[in-house]
């Protein structure tokens, strides 16, 4: 591979640059979008310093980022969305759990691909927490990106002894659909371990639970529901708030983050004490990021779309502004990017290349993500060492980054 002239970086030094991707969804992994940037990087000089540190926010890649930080995988059979029973797992390190909710029951778990907005429920997520706490974790940490469902939380909560009842006091299966019919929500079952366990939700989102940022107006669309089941849903959330409001004597239901996963976020806070904390910057914890980015000159952030939905809490924005705050700059790699200039500065992101800049047609950017993303890094190499230089000389932290483009 080559060697630049003219350009030195001393390995020695505080001056790599640190590659902490999120998935291009549908694409690559957040493992694979990191390889590629190496890749194309070293192509345009091997002696460049590279630390990867690929991440997740809660949503799919959430197990795999808990690996990579030195968890292990714990397999668990656990309920689908739908009918029948999925092998999924959790992550554990000592008495730490991560639960990846898209593993159970996501978009990916889906029969045969086919949406089933009304039908589907969360229950496999609730029956990891189970799992997790049957095996003595006191702190479990559930990522709740990528959910197949809008049931309210239904499927979690009742995975976890609450049980959701009808005017006739019958116990209803947890959907969508029967939101509406909840009547009364009894808490007398829940499981033990709970009250002395500490359950973090990961949320990739910041959405309230109802209204037009809630959870069934923005998110139902994308899992499937026409207009008339976003009308059901959102009369079953209300209805749901209001009886966990009267039997439980809470509300969260405006809070950021109450609308993650169709409402896995307000149930958890609800009914199973959960706190709800942003799922970047959870997962940052777990992967150390915070000691990464001593030796960082640069931080790479990239997912598959850099857009308004990134803003409300996805992983690169999350990244970009803890490196911002550690004085170190970022620039970010996407398939496409629709935020303009003073957006992407808003949010701590120098400058932004995306795949279409060099493959105008969509379809080709996704089917040759890795190709593309190698021979984009290998072009913007040049250019993002300038931004490293200048940005670590000007940080108030000191940092000496040796890289001279």
């Amino acid at each position: 591979m080559p060697r630049r002239e003219g350009l030195e970086c001393d390995p020695a030094g505080q001056g790599y640059l640190l590659l902490a991707p999120d998935k291009f969804k549908g694409s690559l992994s957040a493992q694979q979008v990191a390889a590629s940037l190496a890749a194309g990087i070293a192509a345009f000089d091997t002696s460049i310093p590279l630390r990867k540190l690929p991440v997740a926010d809660g949503g799919e890649g959430t197990l795999a980022a808990a690996v990579a930080a030195g968890y292990t995988l714990v397999p668990t059979e656990v309920a689908g969305p739908l009918a029948g029973r999925v092998r999924s797992a959790f992550a554990r390190r000592g008495d730490t759990a991560v639960i990846e909710l898209a593993d159970a029951c996501g978009l990916s778990r889906l029969p045969g691909g086919a949406h089933a907005p009304l039908a589907a429920a969360s229950t496999g997520a609730g029956d990891l927490v189970r799992a997790a706490l049957d095996a003595g974790c006191r702190e479990i940490v559930l990522g709740v990106g990528g959910s197949s469902s809008t049931d309210g939380g239904m499927g979690v909560a009742a995975a976890l002894g609450v049980r959701f009842l009808d005017a006739a006091g019958h116990e209803l299966a947890a959907s969508g659909s029967n939101l509406p019919r909840v009547r009364r929500v009894d808490l007398s079952g829940l499981h033990p371990r709970l009250a002395t366990a500490i359950l973090t939700v990961a949320s990739d989102v910041d959405n309230p639970l109802l209204g037009e940022a809630g959870a069934a107006r923005v998110y139902g669309p994308q899992k499937g529901a026409g207009p008339e089941d976003i009308l059901l849903l959102e009369e079953g959330l209300r209805n749901l708030v209001d009886v966990v409001a009267r039997d439980a004597g809470a509300d969260p239901s405006l809070l950021p983050g109450a609308g993650a996963a169709g409402g896995v976020g307000y149930a958890a806070m609800a009914l199973l004490g959960a706190r709800l904390r942003p799922g970047i910057a959870v997962l940052l914890d777990l992967l150390g990021f915070e000691e990464a980015l001593r030796g960082a000159a640069l931080v790479i952030v990239g997912e598959g779309s850099l857009d308004h939905q990134s803003l409300r809490g996805k992983a690169p924005i999350g990244v970009a502004r803890a490196a911002v705050a550690a004085g170190v700059p970022v620039v970010a790699v996407a398939g496409q990017v629709s935020l303009d200039a003073e957006e992407l500065a808003a949010a701590g992101i120098v400058a932004a290349s995306s795949l279409q800049e060099i493959e105008p047609d969509l379809a080709r950017c996704r089917s040759e993500a890795g190709v593309l993303l190698e021979r984009l890094a290998r072009d913007s190499a040049r250019s993002w060492l300038r931004i490293a230089s200048g940005g670590v000389q000007a940080a108030s932290s000191g940092r000496d980054c040796r890289c001279r483009p």
